[in-house]
């Protein structure tokens, strides 16, 4: 199946808000934050029960009701400050992680504190318009509770959702440190996918490059080595993440979680190596795509080279009897000594094309012997 061409790389639209020396801690909405939506789900072996709002008393009366379970808060957008705000100090999160959970230009980390531990990951994907997408996924995980924090309304995470309502495997049983891992996993299987889109679109450079080979090859490849190279700046600190996780002494990662994240500490390193791999081919393409130009064009030049080569004795024949110095002065009719006496031949005009053409042909023997028409 054809894949459409890469059009652009997008980067999240919200530039980086810095205030030089503002009070560590502060929390500075991006321009154009999307409204929080949040979505609540409290669950245990027996069952599993949702709710939705976008402020803080879905939460709390999820809480009440639910005070035996384990809860998955997912909120969906970070344009609400008062919200961010007021979850921190509900739960006693540090000024510091709500000020990296706002700032959605992290890179992946793991920070743990006396009760809980926070870590940040990126979401890499390409969109409907077959554009490239690059947002901040960030959770906190407390004693019976995981809070995720997204920067778009868009679902990333439906595997997730469908198995914990099944209920099957250790979804619902292992702890909120197990639905760390399950989110974080979701998100290096969405880098493999990424990564078969751009190993398609890799083969697809490289049928048009031997087909009919034209500027856009090198301009595809280049969009593509781009993307690997955001793919790259990704996955390099999210293995040190997943190593950092499966090390620590933190209680609210279970030793059970830790074998789970091995495995995922083992796709971190499978996307590294596919990352450089296709990196290696893009730069082939590109390396590849101008030697044929450099070769073209040494083919241009070679043409012109022989057909130069051809015209210059004929050039000279034709510019000697251009000079018209006369064999006999046309006042006194007193022949000239060592003028052209060819001048006034019979015949000499047809003499003279007739020689060019055969030191012509000649020229064309020598080089069709020596097989330079045979290489063009």
């Amino acid at each position: 199946m054809h894949n459409p061409p890469l059009k652009r790389i997008r980067y999240h639209k919200r530039k980086e808000h810095i205030e030089v020396g503002s009070i560590p801690g502060s929390i500075n909405i991006p321009d154009g934050a999307l409204q929080p939506v949040i979505s609540v789900y409290s669950y245990n072996t027996d069952e599993l029960v949702q709710s939705e709002g976008k402020t803080m008393d879905v939460i709390l009366k999820q809480f009440k009701k639910c005070d035996n379970h384990t809860h998955w808060i997912e909120v969906k957008g970070l344009g609400d400050v008062k919200l961010i705000e007021e979850m921190g100090a509900h739960l006693n999160i540090n000024p510091l992680v709500l000020e990296d959970i706002v700032n959605v230009h992290q890179r992946p980390k793991f920070d743990e504190y006396d009760d809980y531990v926070f870590c940040t990951s990126r979401i890499i994907r390409f969109n409907e318009e077959h554009e490239l997408v690059n947002c901040q996924f960030s959770a906190l995980v407390k004693e019976n509770i995981i809070i995720s924090f997204e920067e778009t309304h868009d679902e990333y995470f439906e595997p997730v959702k469908t198995r914990l309502k099944a209920g099957k495997g250790a979804i619902r049983t292992a702890g909120p440190g197990y639905m760390c891992y399950a989110l974080i996993d979701t998100i290096l299987d969405n880098y493999f996918v990424l990564l078969a889109k751009v190993g398609d679109m890799l083969d697809d450079t490289e049928d048009h490059l031997y087909s009919s080979p034209d500027k856009s090859v090198m301009y595809s490849a280049q969009a593509l080595k781009r993307v690997l190279i955001i793919t790259r700046r990704a996955s390099w600190p999210e293995r040190d993440k997943i190593n950092d996780m499966i090390r620590t002494d933190s209680p609210l990662i279970k030793e059970e979680v830790k074998v789970y994240l091995k495995d995922a500490y083992d796709h971190c390193i499978q996307i590294m190596d596919l990352v450089e791999s296709y990196k290696e081919i893009t730069s082939s393409i590109i390396d590849l795509y101008l030697s044929m130009v450099s070769n073209r064009m040494n083919e241009i030049m070679k043409v012109l080279t022989i057909i130069s080569v051809i015209f210059i004795p004929l050039t000279f024949i034709a510019g000697i009897y251009g000079m018209n110095f006369s064999r006999v002065d046309p006042v006194s009719n007193k022949v000239m000594p060592a003028n052209m006496p060819e001048l006034y031949s019979a015949h000499g005009y047809v003499y003279a094309l007739g020689g060019m053409l055969l030191i012509a042909v000649i020229q064309v023997i020598v080089f069709w012997k020596k097989g330079w028409f045979s290489k063009l």
